[in-house]
């Protein structure tokens, strides 16, 4: 492989930055909008309005830029751009909201029921996505956004396993659905099994996914839930580095048609911005970043989730979406129904060893 010398360094960058920037400039007024549209409904938060508008106009796009070719080849540069970069660089970032105390603190007590529940859901992804017949992709977006933490780890696993912009978006708007159907019905029926909040919490940190639904299904039930359900959910997102690393030696040893790997091929199979990622959670563990840049770095890697799914939305193949049919969104809803159960029956386990 030919390295390119470092001193054309800056003039590469700034060509990079020519080509990108009318793309990635549409991807962040999308993501702008669909802030404050979050803003303002909080339980939708940023990412889902971002692609429902990133979709929209990638149905109004043929008829908007008919005419007008050029401007279009120029924006797609920097859609892919904010779809694919701008994607890992905001995994990156969601790093700062972890740290080595409260992995601690909130880790012995929900560890057994965040791996329960991870387990069940992969496996049961794997087993009912073979008998529903969806697609692989698909099937491991939504059970990892199911299992793990919704889009974030979407996010993550997507440039692994080379989703195509219309798979993600399928899996984003899926997990969505159930999210919301969480913040509905959770609260409802913690109240039905008369659980105290701390439980709560617990139950709905491991099994409610994406952050925004978290906070919404546990403020509802109670002050006192929300605080720990938080911790638990962010705890949750570790989970994270072991499934990209373990999908990324299942992809490169399907590539190479089984062949072995070597300790030097699985290094090089970790994705650079899982590596940024754990840094980044090091690093706020020792405590040196202060409370206003980290809420900064916490804000930008929201912000950017929003751009990259906007690219995605503006990429996404809609037909490609029609054709996936009911068979994906079945598989969400039997593996959301799954992990409940699993979690509140790993809480009741372990309740009765305390």
């Amino acid at each position: 492989m030919q390295i390119a010398p470092a001193s054309t360094l800056p003039r590469r960058l700034g060509a990079r930055g020519l080509a990108v920037w009318p793309g990635v400039l549409l991807t962040a007024a999308i993501a702008a909008i669909s802030t404050g549209i979050g803003s303002v409904i909080p339980v939708l938060g940023s990412a889902v309005p971002a692609i429902i508008i990133g979709v929209l106009i990638s149905l109004l796009r043929p008829r908007l830029m008919r005419g007008h070719e050029k401007t279009d080849a120029r924006i797609q540069p920097g859609i892919t751009y904010s779809s694919k970069f701008l994607l890992q660089l905001a995994v990156v970032f969601l790093g700062v909201q972890l740290s080595l105390s409260s992995i601690l603190q909130v880790g012995l007590e929900s560890l057994p029921i965040m791996l329960t529940t991870l387990v069940v859901c992969l496996l049961g992804a794997w087993l009912i996505g073979k008998l529903l017949r969806t697609e692989r992709r698909v099937t491991t977006l939504i059970g990892v956004g199911t299992g793990i933490c919704g889009a974030s780890a979407i996010a993550a696993v997507s440039p692994i396993i080379g989703a195509a912009s219309a798979e993600i978006a399928y899996a984003v708007s899926t997990i969505f659905l159930f999210n919301i159907l969480a913040v509905i019905l959770f609260p409802m029926l913690g109240h039905a099994l008369n659980l105290d909040p701390h439980t709560f919490g617990l139950l709905a940190g491991t099994a409610v996914n994406d952050t925004s639904s978290v906070v919404a299904a546990a403020g509802v039930y109670s002050t006192a839930a929300l605080g720990f359900a938080v911790v638990v959910k962010l705890v949750r997102t570790l989970m994270i580095i072991p499934i990209s690393i373990g999908l990324s030696v299942m992809e490169a040893r399907r590539e190479a048609s089984g062949s072995g790997l070597t300790g030097a091929r699985v290094a090089k199979l970790i994705p650079w911005f899982l590596v940024g990622f754990i840094v980044v959670a090091l690093i706020n563990s020792s405590g040196i970043i202060p409370d206003g840049p980290r809420d900064v770095l916490v804000h930008a890697s929201i912000f950017l989730i929003a751009m990259a799914l906007a690219g995605i939305g503006l990429s996404t193949d809609i037909p490609a979406l029609r054709r996936a049919g009911w068979r994906p969104l079945a598989l969400g809803g039997i593996l959301w129904v799954l992990v409940t159960v699993t979690a509140l029956a790993t809480i009741g386990v372990t309740a009765s060893f305390r």
